[in-house]
């Protein structure tokens, strides 16, 4: 598919000022596939990757419902074939971090700590981040039994003894999915009380598959190349001990990368990007695509499919750019 090609009037008026046509912001799954959706139509996208391009998928090892492997693949090796692509087909890659934004005025300015970029429309990719425990041990055997993702990692586990740290919505969804695979499914919370909604807290209480440990904390995961046990602390005596299972999903909520967008973009108020649409935001030329603005459904998948939607949106309003704008003076004469 071609965009409007080399000798179009907005092509020359780009290069001309040195303006980028597209910047993608993020590097996960929706950025890079934005990035080869907008390369793949000529309009050489900038990509701002981050200090680790890849988002979460980064942090993870046996992806297995990715489409087209049937085996499964490994987190890193699929963004790195994500990247590859992008690279393959023009899109310019730095792994530098945006750390500032104008989306005010035209042209649109993207900071980074070097360099000052303009353009004409911005994708904002940046995903989200899972909120860690943050304990000795977690760190060191994620993807091994420690993981934020039932829907990803939860059939690794099949007749296993599965714990779930949190006691909101999130981690009752996650436990309540997670009965499916597992023998048996705790759910450890600091407090005497879920804060899930009713609803999902008497669907979590009726599922003979879930029990829970109440006022209680994990204060380290335990196990050198996989989760053998937690050492947990009572909140009420403070006494420590330790707890055999086979795996731990930490749902305590994520925190969508937006601090940059601050100001800058319409947020709801748990920091995700607001979009009518599911692709523009509130700033004219500016979309978005993945985690960023998708609390639902967190998936390689979906993001993905965000960050087509936003560069094919992102080159029709490049488009219509075009066709508003007079064409140059030079061009004029010529007609006459």
């Amino acid at each position: 598919m071609e965009s409007f090609g080399a000798t179009g009037r907005l092509t020359a008026a780009v290069e001309d000022a040195a303006m980028e046509r597209v910047i993608v912001i993020g590097s996960g799954p929706a950025g890079l596939t934005a990035a080869i959706y907008a390369a793949r139509a000529n309009l050489r996208p900038l990509v701002l990757a981050g200090g680790m391009y890849g988002g979460q998928l980064m942090l993870t090892t046996e992806v297995e419902n990715y489409p087209g492997f049937p085996s499964g693949v490994q987190g890193p090796e699929l963004m790195t074939m994500f990247r590859e692509q992008a690279e393959r087909f023009g899109a310019r890659i730095l792994d530098v971090d945006a750390t500032n934004v104008n989306f005010s005025k035209k042209p649109l300015v993207v900071e980074t700590d070097d360099e000052r970029y303009e353009a004409l429309t911005v994708i904002v990719a940046t995903g989200a981040s899972a909120r860690w425990l943050d304990v000795p041990g977690e760190e060191l055997l994620r993807g091994r039994g420690v993981s934020t993702c039932a829907t990803c990692d939860g059939a690794f586990f099949k007749e296993k003894h599965i714990v779930v740290a949190g006691g909101g919505d999130s981690a009752m969804e996650e436990a309540l999915f997670l009965t499916r695979f597992g023998r048996r499914v705790t759910v450890v919370h600091r407090r005497d009380t879920l804060r899930a909604s009713k609803i999902m807290a008497e669907r979590a209480f009726a599922n003979p598959k879930i029990d829970f440990m109440w006022n209680t904390v994990v204060e380290r995961v335990l196990g050198d190349e996989r989760v053998t046990g937690l050492r947990l602390r009572n909140m009420l005596d403070e006494s420590l001990y330790d707890f055999d299972c086979d795996a731990l999903f930490v749902a305590i909520g994520h925190t969508p990368n937006t601090a940059v967008f601050r100001g800058r973009l319409d947020l709801d108020r748990a920091g995700y990007i607001l979009s009518p649409d599911g692709t523009t935001t509130s700033a004219e030329g500016v979309f978005v695509a993945g985690d960023v603005f998708d609390h639902r459904y967190r998936q390689a998948i979906t993001a993905a499919g965000s960050g087509c939607k936003a560069a094919m949106d992102a080159e029709k309003h490049l488009e219509a750019l075009e066709f508003a704008s007079p064409p140059p003076v030079s061009e004029r004469l010529s007609q006459h």
